[in-house]
């Protein structure tokens, strides 16, 4: 067979002189937008402050910002924290058919990398595009059976930041090569930790993004990796899925497309696996007019993931609620929505959202979970006090490319989260830079008092 890293690597070189053209450079502007609108909430959360203590003395020299405080150091402390806070509040973007974050370990990685090197804001823009591709299309190469212990967007997301920090450093496809292979070595983050109690889950990424550049800066240098890493019968995919690996399905379309085109922008602060559910909900809604006050009950079918993860009927943490199917639909009846506000402890502490946790249910339905995971679908039956009995099939997500988020929802997202820790002249001045600037994005030092 073809050698999957030979073609990847030869991909992502392609990418230091292939046209960008303007669906593809929109494309990766929106994602890094997106990545900013979810990094600057967590920036000023645990467990990203509490690293940001625990590495103080460690930051070592360099001009990658953290946007925890705003300073500069080592593009690898820098990365840890930046892709830490970009996984923690639920928000970051999902390559949907394989089931994983790219944007909060890869551009973690190579902003980082930019900022330190002080390389051009279309070099940026390029690693971007090359470690999404790579990271994306592994993804699809080992999905579904790598998620039942696996978490992608730690183990994929390594890859992913040492394929965007090669890039920085102008590594060409040997070195990218090296890079993947070496990182496929470094690659960690179990399903456990997205299960139980603790903090583990948002240093997924940190961690990917910290292991992908010490890969990316290894090959860059000459260190060398087997280049049979990923389809061998003791390589990654043998040793993190059920096979090893689908490469046809994972190298199809390569050069025809790109995954950075084809991103779900998350719509809800919570685990994706919800979301088929709640916008099924809110349709229910808006048709037949209901009110909290009138649900006897309800119950969500949904796929394997669906269930196996979210089905947390007493959720005691933030962490914790933002993947309980039942907190978060009750969230969304009585709050209006699934945003930051959601899991203040304040909200978490709320008797009208846990007594109506009580009255859902979710189990798992054998034909969505066949279609898992290109498609993501829910079907929902409530039970309303006066007898009626409303069902709804939920085939899409709003968010997804199939229902994708318009420029201006998007951009409506970033100022909405941003505005929680960065003041309006900020949010004005960075969503500029980002969406129409020529210049690498600099520092903001966001703040939990703000108020815009």
């Amino acid at each position: 067979m073809t050698n999957p890293i030979v073609v990847l690597a030869n991909t992502a070189a392609a990418w230091h002189s292939q046209c960008l053209n303007a669906d593809v450079t929109w494309a990766t502007r929106r994602a890094l937008l997106d990545w900013f609108a979810t990094t600057l909430p967590g920036c000023v959360l645990p467990p990203t402050t509490l690293l940001s203590e625990a590495f103080a003395a460690s930051r070592g020299q360099g001009k990658a910002i953290s946007y925890v405080d705003g300073q500069t150091g080592s593009a690898r402390h820098a990365a840890l924290l930046n892709a830490t806070a970009s996984h923690t509040v639920e928000f970051d973007d999902i390559f949907k058919d394989g089931g994983y974050h790219p944007g909060s370990p890869t551009i973690a990685a190579a902003l980082a990398m930019a900022q330190d090197k002080g390389t051009s804001l279309e070099q940026l823009h390029r690693a971007i595009i090359a470690g999404y591709e790579v990271g994306c299309r592994i993804s699809l190469a080992i999905q579904p059976s790598h998620y039942r212990y696996w978490h992608t967007t730690s183990t994929v997301g390594t890859i992913g930041a040492a394929v965007s920090t090669a890039m920085i450093l102008g590594c060409d496809a040997d070195r990218i090569a090296h890079a993947i292979a070496l990182s496929s070595s470094f690659a960690g983050g179990h399903q456990q930790n997205l299960q139980g109690e603790g903090m583990a889950k948002a240093l997924h990424p940190g961690h990917a993004a910290d292991a992908g550049i010490l890969a990316g800066l290894a090959a860059a240098k000459g260190v060398t990796a087997s280049l049979d890493s990923l389809h061998a019968d003791k390589g990654y995919a043998a040793a993190t899925s059920a096979s090893c690996g689908d490469w046809d399905i994972a190298l199809e379309g390569i050069g025809d497309w790109t995954p950075i085109t084809r991103m779900t922008v998350k719509n809800h602060g919570c685990c994706g696996h919800i979301f088929p559910a709640l916008d099924g909900l809110k349709l229910m809604q808006e048709n037949d007019g209901f009110v909290p006050d009138d649900i006897g009950s309800i119950h969500v079918e949904g796929y394997s993931a669906t269930y196996q993860m979210c089905n947390r009927p007493e959720p005691r943490s933030a962490q914790e609620a933002r993947f309980s199917i039942q907190y978060c639909l009750a969230a969304q009846l009585l709050l209006g929505g699934v945003r930051l506000a959601a899991f203040t402890p304040e909200t978490l502490a709320r008797q009208e959202i846990r007594a109506l946790m009580q009255r859902i249910t979710v189990s798992e339905d054998a034909d969505l979970a066949s279609a898992y995971p290109k498609q993501r679908m829910a079907r929902l039956l409530v039970h309303l006090k006066d007898g009626r009995r409303v069902q709804h099939f939920q085939a899409t997500r709003k968010g997804d490319p199939e229902d994708p988020l318009s420029d201006q929802e998007l951009i409506d997202k970033f100022d909405e989260l941003a505005r929680s820790v960065l003041t309006c002249q900020q949010i004005e001045a960075l969503r500029r830079d980002i969406l129409y600037g020529t210049e690498l994005p600099g520092s903001v030092v966001p703040s939990a008092e703000t108020h815009a």
